[in-house]
């Protein structure tokens, strides 16, 4: 019985379900690169897609080959099958490390930071692999699958349109995106991100909201005349005021909706920036639930990638693949003698709680596509009423604030989460109400398309079938007889 045990508790080691899950370290891995090479939100929003696929084909490929009912649809098509003695642990350990290092480290180039980063993913590799028995080639043959997998969809996204033409030419009206007096002063983040290959939609504009469309045919000075548009500053029956909910020295922002507010990855560099909190999220809730194998949890990572992947296409499809790219609270209100509404009253002096505006149009917000994007694949996977409990890089990279850098905010549900995520861009200063609303719904159908179309258990073969074939298994070997 002693060498049974033994025998089994190998076997469990080499596909994952003992010990530290190798998938789970190579997310803390992508956060903390992510606090290292910082940058717009949609680049290293791309990372987590291609990392964590390349984990999940690699470990559903040997999936498919040692046990196929407990396999899943795989996400690239056309892959080779793996040698079926391949550690699961040792193709996912690879296969991240093969992405990481593509993108961030000596494969991407030779700065300081590149070879920094590439020390860090090699030393983690090597404490994985340390870990896993080479008994029968297992190790080696995981390896070689790992890099040959993400090797595939490395190739396949070289053309996704990431690194397309970005150049970018504000309009000159009042409702047009500009360069806010908070800065930074720069050109807006990536105009080109909503025409990117998207990881599960059809296309960007899949889901695009409506609004602008619906209420004001696309035209702005209809948009900047109505009494909505108004309402979206000052308030109105259902529509909290960005113009006083937001301002740094607001009389009626409650002390929670301060903390709130500065919680939820304030695009600072220096921290994991949205996609990499709602990374650390899904790390959360996937260590509150012992017992997931490994083949679980890279399922689990590749859902929430795509659906993160493609949120940042959707929202930047809405902010800039339309008529009206549309600008920040903070120049709707100082400069709303220029709006032509006379609901508004400018406010020349105006400042938002947030001591920067992110340099991109407001309509939708990306952290509220983020927020419901993610809130739907998790309640797909473990129902929505979900307690749990996070931390925010934002406390101890911006310690002014006066917040304990290990705060943290419990929630009992990830769609009060994902809310509450929404409205932090109102309370910060930097968003509309109008902005978190219609990207909570635009975050929630991205979700749900990722959760209802990809990565889905394979058919179970009916009893029919499997007779058919038992019996055509024993006359075959009859015959051979």
């Amino acid at each position: 019985m002693k060498a049974l045990l033994g025998t089994c508790a190998v076997v469990a080691l080499v596909n994952g379900a003992l010990g530290i899950d190798v998938t789970i370290g190579w997310n803390d891995e992508y956060c903390d690169t992510i606090r290292v090479v910082g940058g717009a939100p949609c680049p290293v929003d791309r990372t987590a897609p291609m990392m964590n696929l390349s984990m999940f084909d690699a470990v559903n490929g040997i999936q498919r080959v040692t046990n196929f009912a407990g396999s899943y649809t795989p996400y690239q098509q056309g892959l080779a099958a793996p040698n079926a003695n391949s550690s699961q642990s040792a193709a996912a350990a690879v296969a991240a490390h093969r992405v990481l290092s593509s993108l961030y480290g000596t494969l991407a180039g030779n700065s300081p930071q590149n070879q920094l980063l590439q020390a860090r993913y090699d030393a983690r590799l090597a404490n994985d692999l340390a870990a896993i028995p080479d008994t029968n080639g297992q190790r080696t043959n995981g390896a070689s699958y790992g890099q040959y997998v993400a090797d595939h969809l490395l190739a396949s996204r070289a053309n996704d349109g990431f690194n397309a033409d970005s150049s970018y030419t504000p309009g000159g009206h009042a409702g047009d995106w500009r360069v806010t007096p908070d800065g930074p002063n720069t050109q807006p983040f990536t105009p080109q991100w909503g025409n990117v290959t998207p990881w599960g939609l059809s296309s960007g504009s899949q889901f695009r909201p409506p609004r602008f469309v619906n209420h004001f045919n696309n035209d702005m000075d209809a948009l900047m005349h109505s009494a909505e548009y108004a309402e979206q500053i000052n308030g109105g029956p259902g529509v909290p005021s960005v113009k006083e909910l937001g301002s740094r020295n607001s009389a009626t922002r409650t002390a929670d909706q301060t903390e709130a507010a500065w919680f939820w990855a304030n695009d600072r560099n220096g921290t994991s920036k949205p996609p990499g909190q709602l990374i650390q999220l899904t790390k959360t809730v996937l260590e509150q639930n012992p017992g997931r194998s490994i083949m679980d949890n890279a399922r689990a990572w590749g859902l929430v990638s795509i659906a993160l992947g493609d949120a940042c296409i959707a929202a930047w499809d809405a902010k800039y693949n339309t008529p009206i790219d549309l600008w920040r609270p903070i120049d709707a209100i100082r400069e709303s003698q220029d709006d032509g509404n006379a609901l508004t009253t400018p406010d020349p002096n105006w400042l938002p709680l947030n001591d920067f505006t992110p340099p991109f149009p407001a309509y939708v917000s990306g952290h509220a596509t983020f927020g419901a994007a993610h809130a739907a694949v998790m309640a797909s996977l473990f129902g929505d009423n979900t307690t749990f409990t996070l931390g925010s890089d934002e406390f101890s990279v911006n310690p002014g604030l006066g917040y304990a850098p290990d705060l943290t905010r419990t929630f009992h549900s990830f769609s009060e989460a994902a809310w509450e995520n929404a409205m932090s861009r109102v309370w910060l200063g930097v968003h509309f109400y109008w902005d978190a609303l219609d990207a909570n719904t635009l975050g929630y159908e991205v979700g749900n398309w990722a959760a209802g179309h990809y990565l889905v258990p394979v058919p179970a073969p009916s009893v029919g079938l499997t007779l058919v074939g038992a019996v055509g298994m024993i006359a075959g070997r009859r015959r051979r007889r």
